[in-house]
């Protein structure tokens, strides 16, 4: 009883799973685009505080944290001033290489977007292309006094899975793509404790520090491109 009492005690936000109906597709190329996303109901003040790119370096750092939690630590991320990793237990078997993040922020939404540069998973034609890997967050108002509603979307695009691309689509499918998707929402779940790691770098303070977000949310922008 005292377990569950303080699980009830993190809990200081609701995260409700709002998938768009195709979340995840594929193209005749074998790009996928996947698209998780969640609404998560807070107290006012609770945002209030929490809104700026330092939250946003925050929330970055929580879903890497969570990777590595929810795999037992075999995944694991490396930072450099230029790149981060995504390895299998070693820094020499890297899985996926980001570029650095962007980050824009306005009033009403924050972005934290990762391009997608190499990696094991990543078959040739997707190395150093279009791919990326982001999370947008937009304010809304919502129904009960005192509290307000992030809606939280997590979005893979112009990814070229090199399972896909050399055992098959299907088994791609059944494997790599149904643990992304199961994996992004224990991580919208978790976001309910609010408990954010720290920030690895807290290069930002203030919403003017970073540019404001340029594009429309993942849920409206099929077709179109991140490239900056």
């Amino acid at each position: 009883m005292k377990l569950l009492n303080r699980v009830r005690e993190r809990r200081v936000a609701d995260s409700v799973i709002r998938d768009p109906a195709e979340h995840t597709t594929m193209d005749e190329r074998g790009a996928v685009r996947s698209v998780q996303a969640a609404d998560i109901s807070m107290p006012e003040q609770e945002l209030i505080e929490l809104w700026s790119p330092l939250y946003l370096e925050r929330l970055a750092r929580t879903y890497w944290r969570f990777l590595t939690r929810a795999t037992l630590g075999l995944v694991r991320v490396f930072y450099t001033d230029r790149e981060r990793f995504v390895c299998l237990l070693s820094p020499r078997i890297k899985l996926l290489t980001f570029r650095a993040p962007e980050y824009e922020m306005d009033d009403q939404r924050g972005v934290v977007r990762w391009r997608i540069e190499r990696g094991v998973l990543v078959a040739r034609r997707g190395c150093g292309g279009d791919g990326y890997l982001e999370i947008d967050v937009e304010r809304r108002p919502a129904p009960q006094p005192g509290m307000v509603q992030v809606h939280v979307e997590v979005e893979v695009a112009n990814f070229y899975p090199a399972i896909a691309s050399t055992i098959g689509r299907p088994f791609y499918s059944a494997t790599q793509s149904r643990a992304h998707v199961l994996l992004t929402h224990g991580f919208l779940r978790s976001l309910a404790r609010l408990d954010l790691a720290p920030s690895k770098v807290g290069r930002f303070a203030t919403v003017d520090q970073v540019p404001a977000p340029r594009l429309p949310p993942p849920r409206e922008r099929h077709g179109v491109s991140a490239r900056g």
